[in-house]
């Protein structure tokens, strides 16, 4: 199975027009998210049907994304979304993907529906107006009754299907003595067989409202928690995840990267100014250190490079903050030796974990359940607070630098005796 086919021909008239298709969720075009977590399943050519109004703009937009696409146009679109269908008849000789232009699919979803047969059904609906969804009474593992407006019905149609050819036979049958011809009566008419895919997530998208709410959902779904230290969990997260919902359509992860970096600089530099200031700088940093990638799951953009440059960066505002601070404290040679320590420490938590990377080539973090304490943002929150109660004097710094050099050494001590049990 090698084909989709994407119907894209509605107007719109609920969103005023505008090309459902083509609008964002998640940093991405819904038709782009829709391509491409079909082409990671394994198919390849993509058949879209448009009407006369989308027929440039979506054909530049595949274009721009290298599909290898095939546009058929619909001159009638007010005959209906079955009708539409109807249309790719003579283009398709094999088993294909058929999905709706207007709905989103969370990679789960499509993983699971991409291996049923006919129409995917959800009997666990749980991101859908179920007053507006198209309901299913089944029988004997079959579709009987496909309509909005079913009292007694099985479950709900995703807009997903798994089809062969044979289904456009019927098709042609209802187009010949029809004028306005729905798929939910080719569906009924062909007894198509049912397959269910239940409680993951897709959304018909019909209203600004369910818009926004994808768009939440896709973004809070982009956070996996693994890796976060105790701050991150409770606290940066639920502030940069609003954040992110807010961000994600207008810019990239790397300059979500670039703007935490450049944030996490001025906390150094505001260190000659008001230590209590640049603390509570720093954190912001730190919660903005989890929007690049957010941004970067919810819009389908990860990358190995945009991780690299994120850990770099990183590694210059820890540096940079913890040195600005100890130069500004009128240390000793035996607390900058404390100070030393606390920077070189903050520095091996994260390069341990990376070379475990580097050199098992998988995550330190989903190989291990490791709780101790010290990850950059336990570190950067201890800062901060320490920072606030600088005007007490110079103990509070130094109090600080030693007790995170402690955290950050033993940490780093402690992911060596937990790599050492399993390797030796």
């Amino acid at each position: 199975m090698k084909t989709a086919l994407i119907l894209c021909a509605g107007y719109g008239r609920r969103m005023g027009g505008k090309i459902k298709p083509l609008m964002k969720v998640g940093g991405r075009e819904i038709l782009y998210r829709t391509i491409k977590l079909l082409k990671d399943n394994g198919l390849e050519r993509f058949l879209v049907v448009v009407n006369e109004k989308n027929f440039k703009p979506i054909e530049d937009f595949l274009k721009s994304n290298e599909v290898d696409y095939e546009i058929i146009l619909n001159p009638h679109p007010e005959k209906g979304n079955g009708y539409s269908f109807y249309l790719a008849k003579e283009k398709i000789k094999e088993k294909f993907v058929l999905v709706m232009g207007d709905h989103i699919y969370g990679e789960d979803f499509i993983k699971s529906a991409i291996n049923g047969e006919g129409l995917i059904c959800d009997r666990n609906p749980r991101f859908v107006n179920l007053s507006e969804a198209t309901k299913v009474f089944v029988e004997d593992g079959r579709a009987k009754r496909v309509d909005k407006k079913l009292d007694n019905f099985c479950c709900v149609d995703t807009g997903f299907f798994v089809l062969t050819p044979d289904i456009f036979k019927v098709a042609e049958e209802i187009v010949r003595r029809k004028e306005v011809v729905s798929l939910s009566e080719i569906m009924e008419k062909a007894n198509i067989k049912v397959t269910f895919v239940d409680g993951l997530f897709w959304m018909d998208i019909d209203t600004e409202e369910e818009l926004k709410k994808a768009n939440r959902i896709v973004v809070r779904s982009s956070y996996k928690g693994i890796g976060d230290g105790f701050i991150a969990r409770n606290l940066n997260r639920k502030i940069s995840l609003r954040i992110s919902e807010i961000l994600v359509n207008h810019i990239t992860p790397n300059q979500a990267t670039l703007i935490s970096f450049f944030i996490g600089m001025l906390s150094s530099l505001l260190n000659f100014i008001s230590i209590p200031l640049a603390g509570i700088v720093y954190q912001i940093s730190s919660i903005l250190d989890g929007i690049d990638g957010e941004i970067a799951r919810a819009s389908l953009r990860t990358s190995k490079f945009g991780g690299w440059l994120d850990s770099v960066l990183d590694r210059y505002v820890d540096f940079s903050f913890l040195l600005t601070l100890s130069f500004l404290s009128n240390l000793n040679n035996f607390e900058w030796f404390i100070a030393s320590l606390a920077i070189f420490g903050s520095f091996m938590v994260s390069y341990t974990t990376e070379r475990y990377r580097g050199a098992f080539f998988r995550d330190f973090y989903k190989e291990f359940n490791f709780k101790f304490p010290g990850k950059r943002d336990e570190r950067i929150f201890l800062i901060f607070i320490f920072c606030l109660f600088s005007f007490l004097g110079k103990f509070v710094i130094i109090s600080l630098l030693i007790l995170i050099a402690l955290i950050t050494n033993l940490r780093v001590l402690a992911t060596i005796l937990v790599v050492s049990r399993r390797y030796l």
